[in-house]
């Protein structure tokens, strides 16, 4: 069997980005390859988190970690991922299985979070069977920026996006 075809049981290797003005979690499911190579959030250079982000704030942003890191904590945006641990091929969303959750409270109990956004639907499936009740906060279903949801193009993720702005200051 080849490399990329086997289970590899990864434990998330990002710390959560927040401080206490976070106003709006942003929740992925689980760090792509890409990422986890990347050392930050949505690092694999197709994924349109940030041309979106770039967009949807009118400005631009380089590559580098650290410019990223301030621009979210301006924007008071937290960003982390539903999953903390689990059983993965590659970066395939489909192949996760034994999941261990976030802990998410950390962040809810030290930022005024005022909304969770999922960024797709696996990370809102698991923020539904494990986070949503214990923090009493809905999570709203976000379209993927992944490259994978080739059917959203980057206006259309922008349609949907855009909602975040109305929990920013």
């Amino acid at each position: 069997m080849a490399r990329e075809k086997e289970y590899e049981t990864i434990v998330h290797p990002l710390k959560p980005l927040y401080d206490e003005k976070s106003k709006v979690l942003i929740l992925g499911s689980f760090p792509s390859v890409k990422t986890r190579e990347y050392g930050f959030f949505y690092g694999h250079p197709q994924n349109r988190f940030w041309p979106m982000m770039e967009k949807l704030f009118d400005e631009t942003l380089s590559r580098d970690i650290g410019e990223r890191r301030e621009f979210l904590l301006r924007h008071r945006l937290a960003v982390f991922d539903s999953i903390f641990q689990c059983d993965i091929v590659g970066s395939s969303d489909a192949s996760i299985k034994n999941v261990v959750p976030s802990n998410l409270s950390e962040i809810v109990e030290k930022a005024d979070i005022r909304r969770v956004f999922c960024n797709g639907a696996t990370s809102y499936k698991y923020y539904k069977k494990y986070h949503e009740k214990a923090l009493g906060l809905a999570g709203v279903k976000l379209p993927s920026t992944s490259p994978a949801n080739a059917r959203y193009r980057l206006d259309d993720l922008m349609e949907e996006w855009v909602q975040i702005l109305d929990y920013l200051p």
